[in-house]
């Protein structure tokens, strides 16, 4: 069976991967979901030593391996996925709306390949909408994840309460979600 493709953002990525390891390139499910990130997500904690800090382990060998494995794009791909960011930009920047430059190139890609985007990021969310470009959020994924007995609801706990110990909170009204998707409160740490 052929793979459905996902591709993580890097807000996504970084909730999930240290504690679902390895996160991608690691089929799940009938529909054998694969995980893919964008090969921008190394760049963007290179540039920022916050990020660097935050998420050392992402340079550890095990994620280093784990990140490899990226999607295969040929010339027209790659040729539609630059015009697709830059019609895209060029709504965000005339909107003056918020995605980053690298957000919006994972956009572009998930457009070109249609392939649906993990995403936490209320901002890329609403230009995904406006350009019908698939999202879901990593409590959707986890619980995909779960149905598929790819994780366990003991895994899910955990994740949630690094998010609450470290206050990285994937969006407001996220323990509502939480609840809906999973039928009970979030773990308190």
């Amino acid at each position: 069976m052929a793979q459905s493709k996902l591709l993580v953002d890097s807000n996504s990525y970084f909730r999930l991967a240290q504690n679902i390891h390895p996160l991608l390139s690691t089929p799940f499910g009938k529909e054998q979901y694969t995980l893919y990130p964008h090969e921008d997500l190394t760049f963007e904690l290179e540039r920022s030593p916050r990020l660097r800090t935050k998420f050392h382990w992402f340079m550890e060998a095990g994620y280093v391996e784990n990140r490899k494995r990226k999607l295969q794009l040929g010339k027209k791909d790659r040729a539609a996925i630059q015009d697709n960011f830059d019609h895209i930009w060029a709504y965000i920047q005339d909107e003056q709306l918020n995605p980053l430059e690298v957000d919006t190139r994972i956009l572009a890609a998930a457009l070109q390949l249609e392939i649906p985007v993990v995403t936490d990021d209320r901002d890329m969310r609403e230009v995904a909408d406006i350009f019908e470009i698939s999202w879901i959020s990593s409590m959707e994924l986890m619980k995909m994840m779960l149905d598929a007995n790819h994780i366990d609801i003991e895994k899910i706990r955990q994740v949630a309460a690094q998010w609450r110990y470290e206050n990285e909170w994937p969006y407001g009204g996220w323990e509502k979600e939480y609840s809906k998707l999973f039928g009970e409160k979030p773990p308190k740490e």
